[in-house]
């Protein structure tokens, strides 16, 4: 099978929406961070501590989904580069390597999401007990 230069550009438009959904999330949770240090500046809540821990632990897979999500694209490139020169070879295993770097990247961003939604599970509770 030939490679062309159009195979691994198909994965531009997916990255560059992939990236800026996670640059949101980031975003996001740089503001709530913000936001409990304030609260807990305030009033010092234990259960701010628990829910700190949690935004840590989502900021740390944030950073590894963007940088797996760069370096598929970068990877992406470097193929289309290696087509270019008309190295096959090379650039079907660098295209490989680029489509499990963006496989590893969304197996991230589930994992996230999980977090994500057990913080909130979490937040529902203790409004359930205080009502």
């Amino acid at each position: 099978m030939e490679l062309s230069i159009q195979t691994p550009a198909l994965l531009f438009p997916a990255v560059s929406l992939l990236m800026l959904a996670y640059t949101n999330k980031f975003l996001a949770i740089a503001n709530l961070i913000r936001k409990l240090y304030s609260d807990y500046e305030n009033n010092q809540h234990i259960s701010l501590i628990a829910q700190i821990s949690n935004l840590r632990r989502r900021l740390m897979l944030i950073r590894w989904m963007q940088v797996t999500g760069v370096a598929s694209i970068l990877t992406c490139v470097i193929t289309m580069f290696l087509v270019y020169e008309n190295y096959q070879l090379w650039a079907k295993i660098l295209f490989a390597f680029s489509l499990l770097l963006m496989i590893v990247s969304l197996i991230i961003s589930l994992v996230e999401i999980f977090l994500s939604a057990g913080a909130l599970r979490l937040l529902l509770r203790d409004l359930e007990e205080k009502m």
